[in-house]
């Protein structure tokens, strides 16, 4: 089974808003086995929507249309698909009485211009949209089902989760489609290529491989296509095992977890508490592992010890070190790491110290250099890392490998 995905809207193809309901449409199709054919951005434009629905592939059994369904003159898919599938713009009882359910538990009253939202064209089914006041809309014709909802994220995100998807389940068998992720860091690209080649090569025609690098780690998914959906599972299963068997320990997490997810859920099993000195990361690890729903049964708290006198007096660094090492060195991020956790009264205490850029290097401690301690009950550790030119690179890199380090020790630790 086929699908494509058409996002409208002049705002996206300028830059001034990122796409996101697209990739969360098509996770949640590939979850059933159904093939992302092709994603488009088009403007809000009716001859742009006519070309792109007159142009989808003929395997194509699905279509998913977002944006254009406001209530402002701006927003036409509404009035381009009842040219497109024909019939004429009716009201809908149920769909106002959403919307006046909406506006009483805002305690405000609805405008004429939110009363529009009730008219949609006769052609489609509604689909009731119970977090906004435009409804989605499901058109069929010549067999193909061309499903069309709000631009705004969370509204997408509710019909197709909880009302297209269903819906997709129960008059449709699951295709013969597997995905799974597996998550590394501390490795680049390139070494995971070279470490993976026998592997790699080895891979049934049927089974596609994928390397997908971000700052600070990669994402290697394995894709497998069969006659079920349980026969490409057991065999994409089946090759993740010899993959896992050759990375070990480099792998920290699969599919959607995130490393301060890995690193909380592993603080919390054994009852161990965090505490953070973050210098050239500036909070941003601390903004990480409280971005974590429960975080706070394991992370104390933490201080961005921007300046060598805030290392010195909430951290007890010593002036000597500071004057003999410099902030930037591994005593310096020793003395952050032990004095963040004898502070806190923590089991662990991690220290940040480097210099993000763009400026502020020097030939013995160019831009990007950066010492990480971690100190535990029983030692502390610590790692120096050189990074590119780039801050905002740098402080991504500087706190997944942080977090990372911190995951290893824990581990240790616990064993």
């Amino acid at each position: 089974m086929q699908a494509e995905i058409i996002a409208i809207g002049d705002e996206i193809l300028i830059g001034q808003t990122i796409d996101t309901n697209s990739s969360f449409i098509a996770t949640q199709l590939n979850l059933l086995g159904i093939k992302v054919e092709q994603k488009r951005v088009i403007a809000d434009c009716d001859v742009a929507i006519r070309i792109a629905l007159d142009s989808l592939h003929p395997k194509t059994t699905m279509v998913f249309m977002t944006g254009g369904l406001g209530p402002t003159k701006d927003d036409i898919t509404k009035k381009t698909l009842l040219d497109y599938f024909g019939g004429e713009m009716v009201f809908n009882e149920a769909v106002y009485e959403n919307v006046l359910s909406l506006f009483q538990s805002f305690n405000r009253e609805p405008k004429e211009v939110h009363r529009q939202q009730a008219y949609v064209p006769s052609s489609c089914k509604v689909i009731i949209n119970d977090v906004g006041t435009a409804p989605g809309m499901h058109f069929e014709k010549g067999g193909r089902h061309y499903f069309s909802s709000p631009g705004v994220p969370y509204e997408t995100e509710h019909l197709v989760k909880d009302k297209i998807v269903p819906w997709i389940i129960e008059h449709f068998e699951a295709g013969g489609l597997f995905h799974k992720t597996v998550l590394v860091q501390g490795r680049g690209e390139s070494d995971l290529a070279e470490m993976l080649s026998e592997w790699e090569a080895a891979l049934a025609p049927n089974l596609k491989f994928a390397y997908l690098p971000s700052p600070g780690l990669v994402r290697l998914r394995l894709t497998g296509f069969a006659e079920s959906n349980a026969k490409a599972k057991e065999e994409v299963e089946e090759q993740m095992r010899g993959l896992e068997s050759i990375l070990g320990p480099l792998i920290f997490g699969e599919n959607t977890q995130s490393l301060e997810e890995v690193v909380g859920i592993s603080l919390k099993k054994y009852g161990l508490t965090l505490a953070l000195a973050e210098s050239c990361t500036g909070g941003y690890i601390g903004h990480l592992i409280t971005s974590i729903a429960g975080s706070s049964e394991y992370f104390r708290g933490g201080v961005m010890s921007y300046s060598n006198e805030t290392k010195s007096d909430f951290l007890g660094v010593s002036k000597k070190s500071l004057e003999n090492f410099g902030a930037v060195s591994e005593q310096v991020a020793i003395e952050m790491a032990q004095g963040i956790r004898a502070r806190m009264k923590t089991d662990f205490g991690v220290a940040t110290t480097g210099i993000a850029g763009p400026g502020g290097g020097t030939d013995s401690k160019p831009v990007g250099t950066v010492w990480i301690a971690i100190a535990g009950p029983d030692k502390t550790s610590t790692r120096r890392y050189q990074f590119g030119k780039d801050r905002g690179r740098n402080i991504r890199k500087t706190a997944l490998m942080a977090l990372d380090l911190l995951r290893k020790e824990v581990q240790k630790f616990t064993q």
